[in-house]
């Protein structure tokens, strides 16, 4: 083996992190990540000691289990965004509505900073969408990349007999009218 045909480190790590950036795409990722990091100090803080010279400071509570079940569900919760974006508006509303509750039961929800971070990530958890593919992926995967205009030759498919007002497409409007010949439906007389 010579040193010609050995993969050279930068191509690995461009790779590397060009697929990362593809499965991030895929995915509510900053959202999984900001609801992950949530957990961490509405577990964390109730059990902290914050010493200041001599002075120990105690956050600990009556609800200290409530607060470690709450910071594991938002963790759970995180990678539940990452790894099975398809129920990303479920772990999106269990994460709002368990900082939420963490205001109540964990110390201002971490002193505030898990709460934010587990309001802002659950948003983006249920607003995040998967993108379009685009017209040349399209026409990859084996499926015809149509022209911009619509029909075949670019342009607006003209309407014929069989495809005019009335011939019952699920498109017509409440009169008939397709949206093919240029009018809403809307009002139509004759």
């Amino acid at each position: 083996m010579s040193a010609d045909t050995r993969p050279r480190l930068i191509e690995t790590g461009g790779r590397m992190r060009m697929s990362f950036r593809e499965w991030r795409g895929h995915r509510p990722f900053w959202g999984g990540l900001l609801t992950l990091l949530s957990g961490i100090p509405i577990m964390y803080i109730p059990y902290a000691n914050l010493t200041i010279g001599s002075l120990t400071f105690s956050l600990a509570t009556t609800a200290g289990a409530g607060s470690l079940i709450i910071g594991v569900l938002l963790v759970v919760l995180g990678l539940t965004l990452w790894f099975q974006p398809a129920s990303r508006v479920f772990a999106g509303v269990a994460a709002i509505l368990l900082s939420l509750v963490s205001l109540v039961i964990s110390n201002f929800g971490g002193l505030v900073i898990g709460f934010l971070l587990g309001l802002i990530g659950g948003a983006l958890g249920v607003s995040w969408a998967p993108g379009k593919a685009s017209a040349e992926a399209r026409g990859e995967a084996g499926e015809p990349a149509r022209p911009a205009g619509g029909g075949p030759g670019g342009g607006v498919e003209p309407v014929t007999a069989a495809a005019g007002p009335g011939a019952g497409k699920a498109s017509d409007g409440p009169a008939g009218a397709s949206p093919a010949d240029g009018t809403n439906g809307g009002h139509r007389a004759g």
